[in-house]
């Protein structure tokens, strides 16, 4: 493959099944965020604003820069990556009282064909486990630790195997 045709989009989508501002919260407000996502959160998403998240456990970082937030519709901001920022944008579609369709998007990825279609892969992926994490924590009250248990040898600090 010497090019591409169309530029690789990373999607990912999922009912969660709770009030769309419950939804939309838990992604601009990091104490939310935190339980479902990463470790930690300089300040909430607010348009205009600059954010940095941390994923303690990896001993990484990415800076934000929030482009927009329309309160219980969207977010898009510019993330930080190896490779350059790139958008990502959240829909959040209420359906119903109880139940929120949940869009996230993530385009502009940059480098060598290879690398491209990787990008898009590891965030369809990436951001697949954020929403099966975010609907465990909202559905269900539980924290599944899907992020820091997806990759646990790549811990600056490994825990206890025995505990």
């Amino acid at each position: 493959m010497t090019g591409l045709i169309n530029e690789p989009i990373a999607k990912a989508e999922m009912m969660i099944r709770r009030p769309v501002n419950e939804v939309f919260q838990a992604f601009v407000n990091p104490a939310i965020t935190t339980k479902f996502w990463f470790t930690t959160s300089s300040g909430p998403l607010e348009t205009g604003k600059n954010v940095i998240w941390e994923w303690d456990m990896y001993g990484v970082s990415t800076k934000v820069h929030v482009i927009e937030v329309e309160e219980n519709q969207r977010i898009l901001i510019e993330w930080e990556e190896s490779y350059g920022y790139t958008p990502v944008e959240w829909i959040f579609s209420s359906r119903g009282i109880n139940n929120t369709y949940v869009s996230i998007t993530n385009t502009g990825f940059k480098g060598t064909p290879d690398d491209i279609v990787k990008q898009a892969i590891d965030a369809m992926g990436g951001f697949t486990m954020v929403l099966c994490g975010l609907k465990a924590l909202l559905e269900h009250k539980v924290e599944l630790n899907l992020i820091a248990d997806k990759a646990p040898n790549a811990h600056l600090k490994r825990e206890d195997s025995a505990s």
